[in-house]
């Protein structure tokens, strides 16, 4: 049996329901954009793997970072210990993050990341003896897995069995065009109730719900409502951070900053799994007493772990250069023009950039179901035609890995004008 059969045989995998699934492309190597299966087969990676790996596979010099940290200290744990590596981290994270974030807290992954904002702000308000249980968050919203963040998630079928279980979380409408007052008006209806601790929010592009855009604007607006009643704004930055809409972070786009931050995925690379949550001084203090029961007692096995944050630093200094930055500039602008191209398409219903980000709607009579059949056939046309896109229902996106070179986009590009074709 070759790995594709081996793998059914044993692995559960995320999102999938196996009695209806195929055999998976085992991948044996990447990289830079490009992965390769078992077969020999070479796929673009035009998502970064899950918006992971905007440096490329098998980056030399976070290899390079992982292993001089490997061969030094490869983990202590972070309760009762600290490393220069969480420290140097620590530093070089603060120094390009909104100035009002002062403390960081290390978990594993996007959805913890969550977790801990969120307890966060309950428990703040609970040490002040303050009666704050519920959290606003948008419609349609993904904040993960966990269930803090699945309670803070606006996509039913993720939750729908778990419902019970929940937070109490509220939602208002999203921004875009044409819905900001909604919006607004929804969030004063809420805040002025006095029973919201926190309003948490996808800043400027909603990943899961296929690339949905709104502005900065209308999100200055909607954290100045939430600071002048005492709700807690958190800015789940798992997708957008580091680079993706153009800008280092999201909220750098912002006048007004959040009160805390989510960051992961790209954080590492693509690496080394590792999520940090971001607090301003005003929360930290809410937990700073001499009653040990007012501390945020919750932990990870690796929290901070050494050599995760040896790729964390590698990897935000190679954001960092203008090399990448102007990658950055260079996919956009390739985007830009292909949206030009394709958005008059009779089968496109509407377009949208920002960054390295592009997506099109395709026009459908009725809404197509997440992982509906045309999803799975647009799937599986990319995957035949060599191209690593996840179509979130009858949205295609693209959002690559910084070093993806011009003749790769021109493929991914044509590859998505032939699929319009198939629909």
């Amino acid at each position: 049996m070759n790995l594709s059969e081996r793998d059914k045989l044993y692995n559960w995998h995320p999102y999938t329901q196996h009695k209806t699934a195929g055999g998976f492309p085992a991948i044996v190597k990447g990289k830079d954009a490009l992965l390769w299966d078992e077969n020999g087969k070479e796929y673009i990676d035009a998502i970064a793997s899950w918006w992971v790996n905007p440096f490329g596979h098998s980056n030399k010099i976070i290899a390079d970072a992982i292993y001089e940290q490997l061969t030094t200290l490869e983990h202590v744990l972070f309760g009762g210990f600290t490393h220069d590596k969480a420290v140097l981290l620590a530093e070089k994270l603060l120094s390009i993050l909104p100035e009002n974030q002062k403390k960081l807290f290390f978990s594993d992954n996007g959805s913890t990341a969550v977790e801990v904002a969120l307890k966060g702000a309950l428990q703040y308000n609970y040490n002040k003896g303050i009666k704050k249980t519920k959290i606003i968050a948008f419609e349609d919203a993904f904040h993960g897995d966990t269930f803090g963040a699945m309670a803070s998630s606006g996509i039913s079928f993720f939750t729908e069995a778990f419902k019970g279980s929940l937070l109490e979380v509220v939602r208002i409408p999203v921004p875009t065009q044409g819905n900001e007052e909604k919006s607004l008006q929804a969030l004063k209806d809420l805040v002025v109730t006095n029973e919201y601790a926190a309003f948490i929010f996808e800043p400027l592009v909603q990943g899961a719900a296929g690339m949905v855009m709104y502005s900065p604007e209308v999100l200055d607006k909607l954290i100045a409502i939430c600071n002048q009643n005492n709700v807690f704004t958190i800015a789940d930055e798992v997708m957008t951070g580091f680079g993706k809409t153009g800008k280092t972070f999201a909220t750098d786009y912002l006048a007004n900053k959040p009160d805390m931050m989510c960051l992961s995925k790209a954080l590492t690379g693509g690496t080394i799994p590792m999520a940090i949550t971001t607090f301003s001084q005003e929360i930290f203090h809410g937990f700073y007493n001499d009653d040990v029961n007012k501390a945020l007692f919750h932990g990870h096995t690796f929290t901070a772990n050494p050599t995760g944050c040896a790729a964390a630093l590698a990897s935000i200094n190679l954001l960092q250069t203008d090399e990448m930055q102007n990658n950055i500039l260079r996919i956009n602008t390739q985007h830009l023009a292909f949206e030009q191209k394709i958005k008059s398409h009779p089968k496109v219903k509407i377009t949208r950039v920002l960054g390295v980000i592009f997506a099109l709607e395709i026009k459908t009579e009725n809404k197509e179901s997440y992982y509906g059949s045309m999803r799975n056939k647009l799937y599986n046309f990319f995957i035949e035609n060599g191209i690593i896109l996840r179509p979130v229902g009858n949205i295609i996106y693209i959002l690559p890995p910084y070093i993806i070179n011009n003749s790769q986009l021109e493929k991914v590009y044509a590859t998505i004008e032939k699929a319009l074709e198939i629909v």
